[in-house]
């Protein structure tokens, strides 16, 4: 038999295969879709203390920008 989790936020019950599992800071969460998990996560950074979260804020921002602009000039070289 498949193991059975509930959703954190709204409650819901999934097996495991679906939904999101996902372990932070020693804590498991679940959420059984990615609206949850989006409510969720919004919800921790909007309450979080900005001096807290500005430097892994600011490194995953340029990280992405980063592969923007890759994905920019390989468009580009494929034209």
């Amino acid at each position: 038999m498949q193991e059975k989790y509930e959703c954190l936020t709204c409650g819901k019950t999934f097996y495991n295969g679906q939904g999101i599992i996902l372990t932070l800071a020693d804590r498991k969460l679940y959420f059984h879709n990615k609206a949850c998990a989006y409510k969720f996560f919004r919800e921790v950074l909007e309450n979080s203390d900005k001096d807290c979260i500005s430097s892994s804020l600011r490194q995953i921002y340029r990280k992405y920008e980063d592969l923007d602009k890759e994905r920019k000039e390989k468009a580009k070289k494929k034209i």
